[in-house]
């Protein structure tokens, strides 16, 4: 039999998560206060909108913003007394007790949390595959029933997702690390930029696109997460404001002359950022894997990138990840190609036979 899954609210995550279940095989109906971004998601394949007289749903997903999402699934669970409710939410502890304090039947509820999102808001931006191999963290409560927990899960996983399971601390304590400081601090740098001369965010490189990406984030959406997470995220800012203060303190030695001891910590800090950036996992979740990188100068016209990577494929060359930077005031950008060391020279003396032009 189809599983019957009801989505409420059509944004991003919601509308993602509905063409990916389409496309899965479930039979998905779609809710939202907004008869336009309803309308827009079913336009965009998510599902079909949602009507009083449809049958009742085996899951509810609730992809609503975190200061809301409690209170939407305890009305998913007292309107569809059968279904298990899961939300989508960033945050899991807050959500939690808001349900809790509102006297919801919490063995059907689980919450859960898709680690996959992008720069943009809204259905326009929804994506089929944006869950495909992601982890997709699945949080029961102590209350929640093995039933509910295994239907999130198989949901998670048809969805594209790589599931873990956590409890709603060690959630929250996680994603402050990897997710919600990360964001800060992406910010943090991106908003020095406001006040610098032109000329000077003329040189902007690859490193500030990298550090910066994610500060193009919704403010809104993001006021509403670390304000859920705030204990978590705080924790962590402590943690890494210890850390800035010695490095500061090292610079204004050095600036002054009296840079005893200074470097040290300087490239400590360094060599530690070198070993968590290696714990970050490879490719599909795998373990870290360290790559070569050829890069290779592309000339900034219509087709060359395609061109090149049709070049790489043809040469037997397994891409692992790929990086563009535009050269400054050039005609041509660079394309960092990251391959396993052992086909690196073999990748570089194919590209250079057929006409391309190597970096470095």
């Amino acid at each position: 039999m189809t599983t019957r899954v009801r989505i409420v609210g059509t944004g991003l995550i919601g509308t993602s998560l509905g063409i990916a279940l389409v496309r899965a095989g479930y039979a998905v109906s779609l809710a939202d206060p907004s008869p336009t971004a309803v309308a827009l998601a079913r336009d965009l394949g998510a599902g079909s909108v949602a009507t009083p007289d449809e049958p009742p749903p085996d899951v509810v997903v609730v992809a609503a913003p975190p200061d809301v999402a409690g209170s939407v699934v305890a009305r998913e669970l007292a309107d569809w007394p059968q279904a298990v409710v899961t939300d989508v939410a960033s945050v899991k502890v807050a959500v939690l007790e808001d349900v809790r304090r509102r006297g919801a039947d919490l063995r059907r509820y689980v919450g859960s949390h898709p680690m996959a999102g992008r720069e943009r808001s809204g259905a326009v931006a929804a994506r089929g595959d944006l869950f495909d191999g992601r982890a997709w963290v699945v949080v029961p409560s102590p209350e929640s029933s093995a039933e509910a927990t295994a239907l999130t899960r198989e949901l998670a996983t048809a969805a594209g997702g790589t599931v873990r399971t956590m409890s709603p601390r060690e959630h929250d304590a996680a994603v402050a690390v990897v997710s919600h400081v990360p964001q800060i601090a992406s910010s943090l740098v991106a908003g020095r930029l406001r006040d610098v001369p032109d000329e000077a965010v003329a040189l902007s490189g690859q490193g500030i696109r990298d550090v910066t990406r994610v500060a193009a984030s919704d403010p809104q959406l993001w006021t509403q997460i670390l304000a859920g997470n705030a204990a978590a995220v705080a924790q962590v800012l402590e943690q890494l404001h210890a850390e800035l203060g010695s490095v500061i303190e090292a610079l204004h030695a050095l600036a002054e002359g009296d840079g005893l001891g200074a470097r040290e910590i300087l490239a400590r800090t360094v060599a530690h950022g070198n070993a968590g950036h290696a714990r970050i996992p490879g490719k599909h979740g795998a373990a870290p894997t360290s790559y070569d990188v050829v890069v290779v100068l592309v000339p900034d016209q219509p087709g060359e990138l395609g061109r090149l990577l049709h070049d790489v494929g043809d040469a037997g060359v397994n891409l692992e990840d790929l990086h563009l930077e535009h050269g400054l005031g050039q005609p041509f950008g660079l394309a960092e190609i990251s391959v396993l060391p052992a086909v690196a020279e073999r990748l570089a003396d194919e590209l250079v036979a057929r006409g391309w032009r190597l970096h470095g």
